[in-house]
């Protein structure tokens, strides 16, 4: 009965995973968002870098220590699961017990997918900005970073085919920085706005306007991305 009891144990890093509580529940019916971060499991830790990195116009550090956690996880669920259904002699509540554990299984594929598929979606769009930026590299993984590069290869390879060849020689650079031109290389916009939630006080930061902000624990701000970026580093706010 332990082995059965398994998929639904105490210490299962999904424990727990009611989505309205924890994208947002807790803000709603007036909780404190700040106590998410305490003994948060590895599956709330992954909800809380999925939402930020989906809100975020840049590519945040890369969170490969919880998601191979949640991963493992999936596997050995998995594969309980399995030899659980084979098992003729499990009974009517076992078989619901099953049933549940395989719907959370299920959510926390959709969230790992769709964290990857965020990423992905901007290492391939900021391609020649991360691999000329090398304090990016820092975030990524090999692998990520080995796509971001052969994106900007292919990239560059079309442009010179298709547009640049065609130019005078001085201006076929991708990273020519003409007055009043944009740039050809694409990078993220730091001077997008984000709703942000302070999980703790935190220190004043200051505004493109010049004025402060002083954002307390529990307020909610819509405010630039640069504005908030090292406070969101250090944990001190998440992305909504």
């Amino acid at each position: 009965m332990a082995f059965r009891r398994g998929i639904l144990d105490e210490d299962d890093p999904m424990a727990e995973p009611d989505f309205a509580a924890e994208l947002g529940g807790d803000v709603i019916m007036g909780g404190d968002p700040a106590s998410r971060n305490r003994n948060d499991t590895p599956f709330q830790q992954m909800l809380r870098h999925w939402q930020n990195e989906r809100h975020s116009p840049d590519v945040l550090p890369g969170q490969e220590p919880v998601l191979n956690t949640l991963l493992d996880h999936i596997r050995r669920q998995s594969n309980t699961i399995q030899l659980l259904r084979s098992d003729p002699d499990s009974s009517e509540d076992e078989h619901f017990r099953i049933m549940l554990a395989q719907t959370e299984i299920e959510r926390v594929k959709f969230i790992v997918r769709s964290y990857i598929r965020t990423r992905f979606y901007k290492i391939e769009k900021y391609a020649q900005y991360i691999v000329g930026n090398e304090e990016v590299h820092e975030r990524l993984s090999q692998t990520e970073l080995d796509h971001a590069k052969r994106c900007a290869k292919a990239m560059e390879n079309h442009l010179q085919t298709s547009v640049l060849r065609s130019l005078p020689e001085d201006q076929r650079a991708l990273d020519d920085e003409a007055a009043f031109v944009p740039s050809m290389i694409t990078a993220p916009d730091k001077q997008k706005a984000v709703f942000v939630l302070a999980l703790e006080d935190c220190p004043p930061v200051r505004l493109p306007d010049g004025n402060s902000l002083t954002m307390l624990k529990g307020h909610i701000v819509l405010t630039p991305y640069i504005v908030i970026e090292q406070l969101l580093a250090l944990g001190s706010v998440e992305l909504i």
